[in-house]
């Protein structure tokens, strides 16, 4: 299989998992830097798994995202509201387009490494609250990449339509070991297990039967 594939590795359980799935057809990741809370221990877990995988790993500056846009998730830990993501205060951790801009940026990166596809592990748990993460919106980005590069590069998205506990299953059994992912809005050493992103990976780690230490 060809690597021919760039993937946006944010460090979190679901695109760590698909770095691991698809690690035969890619050829390297991305991780930006956006100033959110999580951002640095995220992009340690990025880095350690393609070290791990021996994929090469690029790290790309956003920090205008941290400085300019209005965002919980940009203002430091105790503005991360509690509870799950159905609730009407998660909207606050909704960084404005920044799949767009992450998308965007590494679509330039990928046409200029040769490269003929972008990835991205947007999933079903997702789309109520982040509007960059739905279906339709992947449609319209994969359209633009194509449209808008000369190779017409390709958006892939597999995830789309799983669940978060849907990927666990898949990542228990490539043997993914979640120790090295991070999710924590809040940004702290271990996990708050109260905040949203917390709480939906509690879940799914308890779907797939997955048990971590200090988590």
């Amino acid at each position: 299989m060809a690597k021919d594939t760039l993937l946006v590795l944010s460090g979190g359980m679901d695109s760590v998992t698909m770095l691991w799935e698809y690690v035969d057809s890619i050829a390297a990741a991305v991780t930006f830097q956006y100033g959110s809370n999580h951002n640095m221990r995220e992009a340690a877990c990025a880095k350690w798994n393609c070290g791990h995988l021996n994929v090469k790993w690029y790290e790309i500056d956003l920090s205008f995202m941290g400085k300019y846009f209005e965002s919980s998730l940009l203002s430091g830990a105790e503005a991360i509201p509690e509870g799950n993501y159905d609730d009407d205060n998660m909207r606050s951790t909704v960084v404005p387009f920044r799949n767009g801009i992450m998308l965007s940026v590494a679509a330039g990166l990928a046409e200029s490494l040769g490269l003929k596809k972008v990835m991205i592990a947007n999933h079903s748990g997702d789309h109520a609250i982040y509007p960059d993460c739905r279906p339709d919106f992947i449609k319209s980005m994969k359209n633009a990449i194509a449209d808008g590069t000369y190779e017409h590069l390709e958006l892939v998205a597999p995830y789309t339509d799983l669940t978060k506990g849907e990927i666990a299953l898949r990542g228990k059994t490539l043997g993914v070991d979640y120790s090295h992912t991070y999710s924590c809005y809040k940004g702290g050493e271990h996990h708050c297990g109260k905040c949203g992103t917390c709480v939906e990976r509690r879940e799914a780690l308890d779907f797939a039967g997955i048990k971590l230490e200090n988590d």
